[in-house]
């Protein structure tokens, strides 16, 4: 992977930075854009000037881009409480931003470069009052296999759907940990990993693809009374 370039949005912090330590292990340039304050671009993938200011950086400095990780998390609101302009934002950071940094950077595309959007398990399931999340996880879920169409040829688009990722330095354990099928929940670096090998040549036959990473979660069905689970009717309690 040598003189190869990539971009990670979201890329300081969580999976983001585990993604971008990753690239840096194997020889690879990175460019960082997020909004926390750091050693990178600082900004709001959310903002289209933003982001316009944020591919000229890349080009500028590097030419041409490989690979693009789009990483940048959105923000979790419900329907009680979201407000249409929170709503909106959420879709601008999780959708929009992976659509418009793809098209700035798409001039640039080097031979062989590689697409992965991180979308979430909740891109098929969900909880209570996520619809913000949920709604742009799905979306750039679909937006992933349009790009793949689209970009027959010129790259190759592919997203990661990452269940319970421990992003924080403490241990989860106990019923957190055995209710997932594998015995405990993800490390960012799972994710990152699976982006490696999406980037490789080894994944050159795959494109258009959704990959769920979840310890099993989305597989286990679950009805009250069975395998000890149980459900609390709220109406009744």
């Amino acid at each position: 992977m040598a003189d190869k370039v990539a971009v990670v949005t979201g890329g300081g912090h969580g999976i983001g930075k585990a993604i971008v330590d990753a690239f840096r292990a194997s020889g690879i340039e990175v460019h960082i854009i997020d909004i926390k304050p750091g050693d990178w671009f600082v900004g709001d993938v959310a903002n289209k000037e933003t982001l316009e200011e944020f591919a000229k950086s890349v080009i500028d400095k590097s030419s041409h881009v490989d690979y693009i990780i789009n990483n940048a998390l959105p923000i979790m609101r419900g329907i009680d409480e979201c407000s249409y302009e929170e709503f909106q934002y959420a879709l601008s950071v999780g959708v929009t931003a992976p659509f418009y940094l793809t098209k700035l950077l798409m001039p640039y595309f080097a031979e062989s470069a590689c697409i992965i959007n991180i979308a979430s398990s909740r891109d098929r399931m969900s909880q209570p009052q996520t619809e913000s999340y949920t709604a742009a996880k799905g979306g750039i879920s679909a937006l992933t296999h349009a790009m793949a169409v689209s970009l027959a040829g010129k790259a190759r688009v592919n997203s990661i759907s990452p269940g319970w990722i421990n992003t924080t330095d403490n241990t989860i354990d106990g019923v957190d940990a055995t209710q997932q099928l594998v015995g405990r929940v993800g490390k960012p670096e799972d994710i990152a990993e699976m982006v490696m090998f999406l980037c490789s040549d080894k994944a050159g036959f795959i494109t258009g693809e959704n990959i769920c990473i979840d310890g099993g979660m989305t597989r286990l069905m679950i009805y009250h009374g069975e395998h000890g689970w149980t459900y609390e009717d709220k109406e009744n309690n």
